[in-house]
């Protein structure tokens, strides 16, 4: 969406990965199916990181932010006008976190919203809602922040690790300072739901007995809780995602009147090796504009956006002025989201 309303940009970004750094070794010791472990959408990343046990994802967002804290100053983030928050796994099925999260930086923002919706393209559903907040009320500043956390607790339980899947995930946590002004402005977001994928991914039990019924994950009983996944699931979720993320890509160059060569860096969300490729390949954009973190963070979810833009960031390889494309699909297909900067928080 582009508009006549003010400019909102986003000025900085930041991260944080848990200290506890997996090497693939880890799983491949348990791994119950080398077959499924060789499918694309499964090829582990040499890395992750996990959570430890007791680590919130409020501690995770603290500490992402703490570097905002250091380059804008402690008063600039105790101001903040409105915090929104987007964690994968919350620590209290009833509560979000964003309460917490404000208590702990000395926040007392106007609007304080817990979005659970979005998942791998939350950081650009979180921006184009700042963006309208700030844009149509008093408020001038926000922080969003993306929570990965499912990783430690739910890839290394004993029956899950066993999965080709578990060695994919990692956890990690990136925050991004959003301003009226026109620093580094947001030039379009897309958003979009695709309800009819919404029941394609599914949260269920692993390591029941035959003709066990599954339990609901707040009853007691055997069985741990994770995402499913399915061979046949396997193949629709891989067709949509290799048209999804290309598609919203598409439709924010479009809205902003850009094309694919005017783009200086491509972010997409980080399933796996062959979605990358796939991607820049159908957005036009070279291999070397589209950066990952994958082998050392695995898929990060709704954090992989914004941890990548940190790590070159702070690599000096985004010049100031440089159009960035960020776009990703979310779950099984039931969203997408994509957004367009004018990139203005060099660190070089």
């Amino acid at each position: 969406m582009t508009d006549t309303m003010p400019t909102v940009s986003l000025i900085d970004v930041a991260s944080y990965l848990p200290e506890n750094r997996v090497p693939t070794e880890y799983f491949t010791q348990f791994a119950r199916s080398e077959r499924m472990a060789k499918n694309v959408m499964f090829r582990s990343p040499k890395y992750r990181h996990h959570v430890a046990r007791d680590e919130t994802a409020v501690d995770m967002i603290e500490r992402a932010t703490a570097p905002l804290i250091a380059r804008h100053g402690a008063d600039m983030i105790k101001g903040v006008d409105v915090l929104l928050t987007h964690v994968q796994l919350p620590d209290n099925p009833v509560l979000g976190s964003g309460p917490e999260v404000a208590r702990r930086l000395g926040m007392h923002p106007d609007k304080v919203i817990d979005v659970h919706n979005g998942g791998c393209a939350s950081f650009m559903h979180m921006m184009e809602l700042a963006k309208m907040i700030l844009a149509t009320t008093d408020a001038k500043t926000a922080l969003i922040a993306a929570a990965q956390n499912a990783a430690g607790p739910s890839m290394t339980q004993p029956e899950v690790r066993k999965l080709a899947f578990a060695p994919v995930p990692g956890d990690g946590c990136g925050v991004g300072l959003l301003v009226k002004n026109e620093d580094a402005p947001i030039l379009g977001t897309y958003c979009r739901t695709y309800p009819e994928y919404a029941g394609d991914m599914t949260f269920e039990g692993v390591g029941l007995p035959k003709g066990t019924v599954p339990r609901k994950y707040w009853e007691p009983g055997i069985g741990e809780p994770t995402i499913g996944f399915t061979e046949s699931k396997i193949a629709k979720v891989f067709t949509r995602g290799n048209e999804l993320v290309p598609s919203a890509g598409y439709a924010v160059l479009k809205d902003i009147g850009a094309k694919s060569g005017d783009v200086d860096m491509l972010v997409t969300n980080q399933p796996n090796r062959l979605f990358l490729r796939n991607w820049h390949e159908a957005l036009e954009v070279p291999a070397d504009k589209h950066p990952d973190t994958f082998d050392e963070c695995g898929n990060l979810f709704g954090a992989g956006i914004p941890v990548t833009l940190d790590a070159e960031n702070r690599a000096g390889r985004i010049p100031n002025g440089a159009l960035i494309l960020m776009s990703a699909f979310a779950h099984a297909g039931d969203f997408a989201g994509a957004a367009a900067v004018r990139w203005g928080a060099s660190a070089a």
